[in-house]
This record gives C-alpha cells, structure tokens and sequence, in this order.
C-alpha cells in the first residue's frame, strides 16, 4: 500500500538566518505536525536573536513564479503567509492567491521583529488591509499589530473585540494574540462567524520567544490543512506553541527561539 500524502503547506514568508522565525520556523512547525512544507521566500534577512542588520526584499517576479511552480504540480492544502516587506511583494502575492484560490489562508501580519526592527513598511500596510485580508480565512495579529491595523485601542478584552469586528469586516475570521499584554496569564481572543472565543493560558516567563507569532500561525495553518474546523486548530497550535515555549533551550544573547520538536525529543 502506497503511503499517505500528509498535508501539504504553503508558507509564503521572510527567510530568518538565525532559524527561529519566518520561513525557518513555518517549516520546523510544518515538520513537527506531521505535514509537509513548501515555501515561497519575498525576503532574506540576515538577523539573530538580537537584531536584523539586513533586508534584501526578492524581486516582485521571482515571488510570483516561486508561489505558481508549488501551486501547479505539488499542490497546496493551506497557506500561512508572513512577512511581505513591502508593498508591491503584497500585491504580489494577493494576486497569485486569487490566481490559485481555494485552500485556506492564515495570515500573520508581520510588522515588528521581536528585536523591535521594522519588518513592513508604512506605506504597505494600506495594501495589505486592501488587498491582502480580504483573501484570508484568519488573520493573526498581535495588540500592537491590531492596534495599527485599525487604529483602535485593545487594552481591554472589550476593546479588542471591538477591533476585531473591525477587521472581520474585510473577510477574515480574527485571532487577536495576548502576548504583549501583562498579567499571569495570556488571552488570546478569536472572533468566528460572529463567536467571541477566549483561549488562556499561563505566561510563561523567559527570553525564549523568537518566532512564537509565526509558529503560531503556522500551526493554526496545519490544523485547517489536515481539515480541523477554526476553533479547533486554533486551539491544538496553541497548545503546540506553549509546549514549544516551555520545553526552549537557550539560545543566542536575546530571544531565543522555542523549541518546535519538543514532541519528537521528548522534551517538555
């Protein structure tokens, strides 16, 4: 008997040199939940866990034929898409995901590096709320990200409900992240079809948090591939990441990286 093709996941994102976020960390979530994945690299950075001293953005074309060359032979169950730089990349890549429409797309709004450097320019995030999350099935961002995208304030879990009915109303359902707030513990909020779902879960307190936005979203991504309903995957990736976080080993002088195959060592 041939064996069986897992699901096959697309991960449109910035290449991470010190391996701990974007496309790097997509793969190693992809690989850890038993997919298989394929990417499409819009940026190579050089970075490690303390800054990014380098960006080199990938020309618009090379971008497009990455995206059709996974798409017209292998196939694609879901897509995470990440950093895109700039505005053309996202312009780019929105038209080749309606070129190719039809599997689920989660998009992780990257703007900031955990180092504090600017991933997205100013003037691209107009396009990506106009042409970017209307394609999407779940965007992911976090309260500085969803206080940009909107330019209403999440404080409060009132308030963040307001700004994800604001955001929903381009498409998406809305995964709006807790992180960067305080507290023992960290909420995370999902606005679907018109539910308001609260996840929590206990702040882990240490420096190992590199990539964890993108790990995150890559594993929601693996969830809705493998066929989990919204709720469902959103709740198994959160379950994954805090694994992944607790069972970190250190790494570098900054943010380290989590530590994605803690299930397959045995760790954590």
């Amino acid at each position: 008997m041939a064996p069986t093709t897992p699901p096959r996941l697309l991960s449109i994102a910035g290449s991470d040199s010190g391996g701990g976020a974007g496309i790097q960390a997509d793969l190693k979530t992809f690989s850890a939940l038993g997919t298989y994945g394929m990417s499409v690299v819009t940026a190579v950075t050089a970075q490690n866990t303390r800054q990014v001293t380098a960006v080199h953005e990938i020309p618009p074309d090379v971008v497009a034929a990455q995206i059709d060359a996974v798409f017209e032979d292998i196939g694609v169950d879901a897509v995470k898409v990440g950093m895109l730089a700039n505005a053309e990349l996202i312009g780019v890549v929105a038209k080749g995901l309606r070129r190719w429409a039809g599997p689920p797309i989660v998009v992780d709004p990257v703007m900031v590096a955990k180092s504090g450097d600017s991933l997205l320019a100013d003037s691209a995030v107009g396009v990506l709320i106009s042409e970017l999350l209307p394609l999407a099935t779940l965007v992911t961002p976090n309260l500085p990200e969803a206080q940009r995208l909107t330019g209403l304030p999440v404080e409060t879990p009132q308030e963040r409900e307001v700004a994800a009915r604001e955001l929903s109303k381009l498409g998406p359902a809305v995964l709006i992240k807790g992180g960067h707030g305080i507290g023992p513990e960290v909420e995370d909020f999902l606005l679907d079809d018109d539910r308001w779902l609260r996840f929590s879960h206990r702040r882990l307190e240490t420096s190992s948090t590199h990539g964890t936005g993108c790990t995150l979203s890559a594993a929601i991504a693996a969830g809705l591939g493998a066929g989990l309903l919204l709720a469902s995957a959103v709740e198994e990736a959160t379950a994954y990441l805090g694994g992944a976080i607790a069972a970190a080993y250190p790494l570098g002088a900054g943010h380290g990286p989590v530590n994605h195959f803690f299930r397959t060592l045995g760790e954590g």
